[in-house]
């Protein structure tokens, strides 16, 4: 999935390029800033974004910036134009923007709006202004506010309307370690996610999934160290499963499994266990759970959530398929269960559909 971060010019160059640096090295494809914070004061914006933009081209970052004579006086520039010189690929536009100008940008750059406030009359006009919408892109608002944030409901609403146009969606996260002040709240799109930010991976996932954002970007400054990491798995298209699994199958910890694109709402199927190509006995459920201390009770009649199983001979032509149970399931002497997902992280089970990866880990 595409990922991405913001950083404010109130930082300070020195915090940004570290910040900049880390969105790099974990996966990081979009780069998200506002021009337009009122707290913001006293700040050499001209060399500052010089700095940021020569570091974003360096590590193939896309920057999107709001735009507004403010913006262009503080950025030291005369014409929106200019802006493509200096690196910039993004734009955000607010009002004051005529259809056939917005158009025009939009051969230029990527022109991006407020989801929310997207009217009727305005996609009318900018057909009729001939727009391609695959260069228009719709990104909700972050509420640092709070009880002022959308629903997951609300936002898959707003997007679905969007792309059937053909507009690429945005929203945000809050991080988990730096809140951006001076509410110092968090910066989520949907409110909920404001009370779990430490839940950083099932927030993006929810955005991405449930919400039909093609692009989810961390709203506030700065993450914990296991959120960068799992931060970086996202941008690779995989989250990693904590598990336990008996020995002998400690093998189908070596790659990452994707999910079947028809996902199934009961199991995960994994792609590439269908190539094992290797014989596998069918075992009494039993004598399997016993070589296994697992966290929870298993009976040999039901495949509970989190199930990790495996297909035996029996399955025939499905011998060696890797499923996860997202729900319980009953037992199935085609199946030897190998293992389970750690309880805390079955959570994401349901999230991990579409083609998206999992790597099974101690």
């Amino acid at each position: 999935m595409k990922t991405g971060l913001s950083f404010y010019f109130s930082s300070g160059l020195q915090k940004n390029k570290e910040i900049l640096h880390k969105a790099i090295a974990h996966k990081a494809q979009y780069l998200f800033t506002s021009l337009h914070i009122p707290e913001e004061n006293g700040i050499d914006y001209r060399q500052s974004i010089g700095e940021v933009l020569q570091i974003c081209q360096e590590g193939n970052l896309k920057l999107i910036v709001d735009v507004g004579p403010e913006t262009l006086e503080k950025l030291g520039v005369q014409t929106i134009d200019a802006l493509e010189a200096l690196g910039i690929e993004y734009i955000r536009l607010d009002y004051g923007f005529t259809a056939q100008e917005t158009v025009a940008l939009s051969h230029k750059f990527h022109v991006v709006f407020n989801a929310s406030t997207i009217t009727e009359e305005e996609i009318d006009a900018w057909k009729e202004a001939g727009a391609d919408f695959r260069r228009f892109a719709a990104c909700h608002n972050y509420y640092p506010k709070q009880h002022s944030g959308l629903s997951i409901q609300r936002v898959r609403e707003i997007n679905f309307r969007l792309k059937v146009l053909g507009f690429t969606t945005m929203a945000f996260v809050p991080g988990d370690l730096i809140m951006r002040g001076p509410l110092g709240e968090g910066l989520p799109t949907v409110e909920k996610h404001r009370n779990q930010k430490e839940e950083v991976v099932l927030n993006m996932l929810e955005l991405y999934l449930d919400g039909m954002c093609d692009i989810v970007m961390v709203g506030d400054v700065d993450l914990t160290d296991q959120n960068w990491h799992a931060f970086s798995c996202l941008g690779e298209d995989y989250v990693e499963l904590r598990s336990q699994i008996t020995p002998q199958y400690q093998f189908v910890r070596d790659m990452i499994h994707h999910d079947r694109p028809d996902s199934s709402e009961m199991i995960f199927r994994s792609q590439e266990s269908r190539f094992y190509h290797m014989e596998i006995q069918a075992e009494h459920t039993e004598d399997s759970n016993r070589r296994m201390e697992f966290d929870s009770e298993w009976t040999e009649d039901v495949r509970k959530t989190g199930s990790i199983c495996i297909s035996n001979q029996k399955y025939l032509r499905y011998m060696g398929e890797l499923e996860i149970a997202r729900l319980n399931l009953p037992g199935d002497d085609r199946m030897n269960i190998i293992g389970e997902i750690h309880e805390e992280d079955r959570k994401y089970l349901p999230f991990i559909r579409n083609g998206l990866g999992i790597k099974l880990i101690p």
